[in-house]
């Protein structure tokens, strides 16, 4: 049986999700399988074949826990849409904090605030080593810069493959992917997208307004929610990559040039009652035919983290295929598709494409 072995750094909502999918998906067959997927088998890989070898947090009630336990642990508050998880043979490791706690999550309540372990780090590379985990998938907090670059130079360490699915710049970072190249370790990041979230719908309504002649005058996207993400991003000092993710993501499907006054994307505020639920206000304003004004607005609502985890867990199956053909460097194909920031941005049309001939073995990156 094949098998991908992966680490988990941050054990949050997303990490939540995406294994409880896991599990979910180890009862569907091949003929109804594919509900919610966007692809049930990736070169003979199906979402069950993933393992979770190891994981890293920082938060006293998931650190030194087994791991069926720690994902359902506060602060998470996602959706849980299977809990009879089995009996993982894996315990939480303490992680190194970094900058991955913000200083202003301490005045709101345990339930909605991280709570640092006082255990001792772990050596992050050699317990990745030690686990046999080929991939680690990143899903730490927005603005952990320094995590984020701590987690990478540990994979190159340990030789293991990165997934950079939070907004801090490594994969698409030159400097980074020559290390991942010259190591001949895959990499694909940065800034997960979701399957149906703010930014893919943006990004395809702007290209949509192009192809079809209507000028692009105004457009704002507004995001709100009440996990943990949107508590941390109350912290403006933590938003300068997400912030450049986000717009960067829907700039490149213009073909003319918008001023930072007449565009403007990010998260606007925290509402615990929300929970996982993040809810989407965009508005975008134009031309058309004879320069005759038009608007549009729409309200998208999503449970966050189940959203993000179904594209995860194709990168990951990428990645892997990447590892059996040993290939390795920056995965252009899987990252242009999945995430907000690769280094080179694609129409979503022409970027699942080059996904797809990845896969079939037409395309090596």
């Amino acid at each position: 049986m094949k098998t991908i072995r992966i680490a988990i750094a941050g054990l949050g909502n997303c990490a939540s999700a995406l294994v409880q999918g896991i599990e979910h998906y180890r009862t569907k067959n091949a003929e109804d399988g594919h509900n919610g997927l966007m692809h049930y088998e990736m070169a003979g890989y199906r979402p069950h074949d993933i393992e979770v070898a190891a994981a890293f947090d920082i938060d006293e009630r998931k650190v030194n826990r087994p791991l069926r336990e720690a994902i359902f642990a506060k602060p998470n508050c996602t959706t849980i849409f299977y809990p009879e998880l089995p009996d993982y043979p894996v315990t939480v490791s303490m992680g190194e904090i970094h900058d991955g706690i913000s200083e202003h999550m301490a005045d709101y309540s345990d339930d909605r605030r991280f709570i640092p372990s006082k255990a001792e780090p772990c050596n992050v590379a050699e317990t990745l080593r030690k686990s046999g985990a080929e991939i680690l998938v990143s899903f730490l907090p927005v603005g952990s810069e320094k995590a984020a670059r701590f987690y990478a130079s540990a994979c190159l360490e340990a030789g293991v493959s990165l997934i950079n699915c939070m907004p801090v710049f490594i994969a698409s970072d030159k400097a980074w992917v020559e290390k991942f190249e010259k190591a001949n370790i895959p990499i694909i990041g940065d800034d997960v997208k979701s399957q149906i979230g703010a930014t893919i719908v943006h990004r395809v309504l702007t290209k949509l307004f192009m192809d079809r002649g209507v000028n692009i005058k105004h457009t704002y996207q507004l995001n709100v929610g009440g996990n943990t993400d949107f508590l941390n991003m109350l912290n403006s000092t933590r938003l300068k990559s997400k912030k450049i993710s986000k717009t960067e993501a829907v700039k490149s499907q213009l073909s003319h040039d918008l001023t930072s006054d007449d565009i403007h994307i990010g998260p606007s505020d925290y509402v615990p009652w929300m929970n996982d639920n993040k809810v989407c206000f965009l508005r975008m304003e134009g031309e058309a035919f004879g320069s005759v004004p038009m608007n549009l607005e729409l309200r998208l609502s999503v449970e966050d983290s189940p959203n993000s985890a179904g594209v995860v867990i194709d990168a990951i199956r990428c990645c892997k295929i990447a590892r059996d053909r040993k290939v390795g460097g920056l995965l252009i194909s899987p990252s242009s598709y999945f995430m907000k920031h690769p280094i080179e941005q694609y129409a979503d049309e022409d970027a699942r494409q080059m996904v797809e001939d990845f896969i079939s073995g037409a395309r090596e990156r």
